[in-house]
């Protein structure tokens, strides 16, 4: 999408409506993703909604629990909300994009000193969840009875305090879980943010949503490689180039010391870690590694 195309929705009011948590880690991550995607948004204190000032997308701050049902009815046309929601509440949406934060796992735990057998272990016991929906499906797949106790927060205390037998919730490091006397069990789903859609979404609206994807993938491929430089000896260029699995192939420049050349390339961190060794081995040396702020295939 052009800039006067995207000038013109602006002026017409022709915008995507974005729905993103209010408050919180998903807020913070949300604001962070829009920005580095070149989106400009005030983001005053307390404030229901905003308007980018230079792409035709307009926030609305709610409940993560309530988004998926926003996107549904078509008050928000698409939505940032953990995928654990998007399951638990079990809305017709279209799940678009995986944004590659606020990654967790829901998971059961219980007291450190138990063992856990499998799903045929929670036969009659009583689980604390914020999740009965998908614990209830977990439970349901394997033919067991349980009790499940629903709770909004602090779902961590209940064997504590004598509630509950087991809890499902959300685990990130499992601190939370370590400090109150748990161990984590099973997973039962990993989870991460997403962006949602509304099934009936105009054809105009469809176009910004495309244009806001492609600034997302971009700047998410920046985040997984990296640009790297470094000098070596003409004689191990080959052996060098074998070890290098780039985007297409490494660019090589020749360097004012006659027998030696510049090599620039990206890589993913994984790979580089994984080759740097070799690399010096075959005598390069002077290696940089630069962060990409954005990466367009």
């Amino acid at each position: 999408m052009s800039s006067n195309e995207i000038s013109s929705l602006i002026e017409e009011k022709n915008v995507l409506r974005l729905a993103i948590q209010k408050s919180g880690r998903l807020h913070d991550d949300s604001m962070k993703l829009l920005k580095e995607c070149g989106i400009d948004i005030s983001n005053g204190i307390n404030k229901l909604k905003s308007e980018a000032a230079n792409f035709p997308i307009e926030l609305y701050f709610l409940r993560d629990d309530d988004i998926p049902q926003y996107v549904e009815d078509g008050v928000a046309d698409i939505g940032f909300v953990g995928e654990n929601v998007v399951f638990e509440k079990k809305k017709s949406v279209e799940i678009t994009e995986k944004l590659g934060f606020g990654k967790c796992r829901l998971s059961f735990a219980v007291r450190k000193g138990e063992e856990f057998g499998g799903a045929t272990s929670l036969q009659g016991k009583r689980i604390a969840t914020s999740y009965p929906v998908l614990v209830q499906d977990y439970l349901d797949k394997y033919n067991v009875k349980a009790d499940i106790q629903e709770i909004s927060g602090s779902v961590e205390i209940a064997p504590g305090i004598g509630l509950a037998d087991v809890i499902c919730d959300l685990v990130s490091s499992g601190s939370t879980l370590f400090m109150n006397g748990l161990k984590e069990a099973d997973v039962i789903l990993q989870s991460q943010a997403v962006l949602i859609t509304n099934q009936n979404i105009t054809p105009i609206k469809r176009a910004i949503l495309e244009s806001l994807i492609f600034r997302i993938q971009a700047v998410r491929k920046a985040k997984n490689n990296k640009y790297v430089l470094m000098n070596a000896p003409n004689e191990a260029l080959p052996e060098i180039e074998k070890l290098l699995p780039g985007m297409k192939s490494p660019t090589i420049l020749p360097l004012a010391v006659e027998g030696w050349s510049s090599i620039h390339v990206v890589l993913s961190e994984t790979q580089f870690w994984e080759i740097v060794q070799d690399l010096k081995k075959l005598g390069a040396e002077g290696i940089l590694v630069l962060p990409i702020e954005k990466m367009v295939l």
